[in-house]
């Protein structure tokens, strides 16, 4: 009975709107949510007699507020996921919170309140704005990622990867943010500072857990070969960061130490072009050279600044210093210094490097400063040696005219001789081996900040680490706690950390490190197909995976795509899941901008000011001249325009726009200002547009229900003008559903369906006919508007005299094939090549008619004075080209 009224409150609201013509989107929007709560539109369940689309867009990080990517992101997907259903598809798209992180912390401790408060307040804020927007979620599978009933299955699937040995500890180097007091990922240091807090990072050893990502590495790389739905520009920085080299491991002894000096190398045929070797600072061969050199032990302490990524170290200034340590060649005996290099990491390969600067540029610019020689050992072809293009050939080792040369029984040989000859003679002097090097890295899960998923170990003086017992777990992270500068809380807590050994009872202390928040994004998807579940997933993670579309930006190519990919393949291996990979199809959308604005300060620096203060000022003929700050009528600078940010004060406040325009024209605007992978440039003046559109679109349809009942379309009585418009429909229909089910071209799909509209507006015909075929096309356009403006779809059906009901399960219109055939079709005129006219002909007609048909045209008949007729070209349906001369 409460549905009832509820679908009839809603008609009779369409109703009284449909009386005055007028658009309320306000109204619109209310009544269309309150029908889909009240009905559970979107509430879905497994349904094997059906085939099911799992659509994801990424989840959001609980900032405060939805900004215009969220925006946009989500819309994406809620075409996609309502289209589909449309299709007949059983469709899942939920929602949640990636709720940990430093963020919060930070914001916690600037406010004065707990991370979890702060964080729960977030969500619900920006839960009411999704809802605003009409998104088709399953709100019933919505978890937050920071809640103990989420992170506790993480926390299992942790031990026993422990058990397996797939989870370890150890010592490593790692970029150390001194203020925010943690560890950060390579991709987090940016000019040598953290992202977040802009301090110098340090180098520091510190222990922290792994997760063996390299175990995988050959199956993450194989894997991008099944995934034709994935970007090319994501799997190639993913083949890149995996970055699978074959080479030789070769050993140098060191004069006066029992341990060799191993290097991996990718061109062992250089071998003999190596003048020095170069090692890490963190080298325990370094940290020995140092103990009486203070010269180098300074230089050492330096190099524990900065970052350790290689994007840094391929930028920064080369600086070294030696050793007084010899090293000695495997081949010929040679003795080559043994320097510090601070481009060398102990943390990728074996911490050094065979350094042949005559034919590698950072090794050359390193021997060029400190004065160490530089050997030819390569030649390409007839070519004059120059150290400085070693670029242009020496990089491509398949060059068919590459040689070996000044190296002894190498001579003449080619990269694969040389290497094969050295793998032998290498390998039976035990001096080296065949090696697959990955330049992926094990992944550092640790981190040192409160809030996030407690790492669940235990650790004894008598056991050592000691994963939590399964029935133990979830190891609470306690959420009433007060901060001391940044100290984590749990680190500052003896009591927290107190607790008893389970294997021998002694007494013992958990870990105070966290856990990387990529942990609990690597594995959500699959906690939505399972609500519930008392484990990980259940057996309807089987129903719903692989994602069939996943959506998000490509700033993610990498770290959580990677990771994602690799958690998928310790569930299928834990027997959790079945498939190999996660999301069939990827979708990367590209960035919103917008303008900025500014004034400058008296020091030199920039007050950025928001676009939505600012005043454009144009000339007559629309053209920018100026701006001005609403507030005070003077002039601002007009900026470039970039990415929306908080640092350039150039983002859009989602719910203003709302509020002014209304939900289903933000999303019109989202989807049709540039194509989902490009860059959106933000404008009022589009989003007004869109808003214009809405209002012609809803005028249309009311004035026309308004009007006496229509007839069923009768193909046979059509005459040209209903025939015409009745074809583009069809044609619309064709486009639309390929532009936004095969193509994701949804600006193109608008466009044609904008273009209908200028079409119907045209359209002056009130007879039976006429009104039966502008009735079938409004219908048809409300259903293929329905997935970018459902609201607004739910309302104008309700008018042209169908129930309320959730337009998703009305199917998807089909184009009547009947109704494209054309009677006659226009053909472009050509006199060598320009256009002179167009000609209308009989669909059947022959080219000898349409030949005819050109050349008596007139203005064919006035450009052709004078000159014969050499050739005429017919491309069937297009063009007549006549060649004249």
């Amino acid at each position: 009975m409460q549905d009832n009224q509820a679908a009839q409150g809603s008609t009779d609201q369409a109703s009284e709107q449909a009386g005055e013509h007028s658009y309320r989107a306000q109204a619109v929007e209310a009544a269309a949510q309150q029908y889909w709560r009240e009905q559970r539109a979107y509430e879905v369940k497994e349904d094997p007699s059906r085939p099911k689309f799992y659509c994801l867009s990424m989840l959001p990080y609980p900032s405060g507020a939805l900004h215009m990517g969220h925006v946009r992101n989500y819309t994406i997907g809620d075409v996609i996921s309502r289209f589909q259903r449309m299709n007949g598809k059983n469709v899942l798209q939920p929602m949640g919170w990636d709720a940990f992180g430093l963020p919060a912390e930070n914001a916690a401790i600037k406010n004065k309140t707990a991370p979890a408060k702060w964080t729960y307040q977030n969500i619900e804020h920006m839960r009411g704005q999704l809802q605003r927007m009409g998104f088709a979620y399953d709100w019933t599978r919505e978890f937050a990622t920071c809640r103990p009933e989420y992170y506790r299955w993480e926390q299992l699937m942790f031990t026993r990867l422990m058990k397996k040995g797939l989870a370890y500890r150890k010592n490593a180097v790692v970029n150390w943010d001194p203020v925010d007091q943690t560890v950060l990922a390579n991709e987090q240091v940016v000019d040598g500072r953290g992202w977040r807090s802009g301090a110098l990072v340090e180098k520091r050893e510190i222990p922290q857990w792994f997760l063996k990502i390299t175990d995988y590495a050959q199956e993450l790389l194989d894997g991008l070969d099944t995934l034709p739905g994935w970007p090319d520009a994501v799997k190639t920085m993913q083949r890149n960061w995996i970055g699978r080299s074959e080479g030789l491991e070769i050993h140098f002894a060191v004069e006066g130490e029992a341990e060799p000096l191993t290097v991996f190398t990718t061109r062992p045929d250089t071998l003999m072009g190596a003048t020095f070797v170069s090692i890490a600072g963190e080298h325990p061969l370094a940290l020995k050279a140092a103990q009486g050199n203070t010269g180098l032990a300074s230089f050492l302490d330096e190099l524990r600044h900065g970052g350790v990524s290689e994007a840094e170290l391929e930028t920064q200034e080369k600086r070294g210093m030696a050793t007084g340590l010899s090293a000695i060649h495997p081949i010929t005996g040679e003795k080559l210094p043994v320097w510090v290099a601070n481009f060398v990491l102990m943390g990728y390969g074996t911490g050094a490097v065979m350094a042949v600067p005559g034919h590698d540029e950072r090794d050359f610019e390193f021997a060029h400063k400190y004065d160490l020689p530089i050997r030819q050992v390569i030649a390409a072809g007839d070519e004059t040696y120059d150290p400085d293009k070693w670029q242009e050939w020496y990089s491509d080792k398949t060059r068919a005219d590459m040689r070996v040369v000044h190296s002894g029984a190498l001579d003449g040989k080619n990269y694969r001789e040389a290497f094969d000859y050295l793998a032998a003679t290498l390998e039976g002097e035990g001096k080296g081996q065949r090696r697959v090097n990955w330049r992926l890295r094990d992944w550092g899960v640790s981190r040192q900040r409160y809030w996030g998923c407690p790492i669940p170990v235990i650790y004894c003086s008598k056991c050592e680490a000691v994963p939590v017992p399964e029935d133990q777990l979830p190891v609470v992270l306690p959420e009433d706690v007060a901060f001391s500068g940044v100290q984590s809380p749990i680190k500052a807590d003896p009591e927290w950390r107190k607790t008893t050994c389970p294997q021998c009872g002694g007494p013992a202390e958990r870990e105070t490190d966290t856990f990387d928040t990529f942990m609990e994004s690597s594995w959500y998807y699959a906690r939505y197909t399972s609500p519930g579940a008392d484990a990980q997933v259940d057996e309807r993670a089987n129903y719903w995976l692989p994602v069939d579309q996943y959506i998000g930006g490509i700033e993610h190519a990498i770290l959580h795509l990677l990771y994602f990919r690799f958690y998928h393949k310790l569930m299928r291996d834990a027997g959790l899941v079945q498939a190999d990979e996660p999301a069939t199809n990827l979708l990367c959308q590209g960035m919103v901008i917008a303008e900025t604005f500014y004034r400058d300060n008296a020091d030199g620096s920039k007050d950025w000011i928001n676009p939505a203060d600012v005043e454009i000022q144009r000339d007559e003929k629309a053209r920018v001249v100026g701006a001005v700050l609403k507030s005070d009528g003077q002039p601002v600078r007009i900026g470039g325009t970039e990415k929306m940010s908080k640092s350039k004060n150039n983002g859009i406040d989602p719910q203003a726009m709302v509020e002014k325009f209304g939900a289903d024209t933000v999303r019109l605007f989202s989807m049709f200002a540039a194509p989902p992978e490009q860059s959106l440039e933000w404008s009022e003046a589009g989003v007004e547009g869109m808003a214009r559109f809405l209002r012609r679109f809803w005028r249309e349809v009311t004035t026309h229900a308004a009007g006496p009942d229509h007839a069923v379309v009768d193909p046979a009585a059509l005459d040209a003008g209903q025939k015409a418009l009745r074809r583009q429909l069809h044609e619309t229909i064709q486009k639309v559903g390929d532009d936004v089910g095969r193509r994701h071209s949804f600006n193109t799909a608008i466009a044609a369906l904008m273009e209908l509209l200028n079409a119907l507006g045209k359209f002056d015909d009130h007879s039976e006919q006429g009104r039966a075929v502008r009735h079938e096309a409004l219908e048809a356009m409300v259903l293929l508007l329905n997935p970018v403006v459902p609201h607004v779809s739910h309302a104008l059906w309700q008018v042209l005299g169908h129930p309320a009901e959730v337009l998703e399960d009305q199917p998807w219109p089909k184009a009547d094939e009947a109704a494209l055939v054309r009677d006659s079709l226009t053909l472009a005129v050509q006199v060598n090549g320009k256009l002179r006219g167009t000609i209308e002909i009989a669909a059947g007609a022959s080219k000898e008619q349409a030949e005819q048909l050109a050349l008596a045209h007139p203005n064919v008949i006035a450009f052709m004075e004078g000159q014969s007729v050499r050739k005429v070209i017919v491309v069937p349906g297009k063009i007549v080209n006549i060649v004249a001369g």
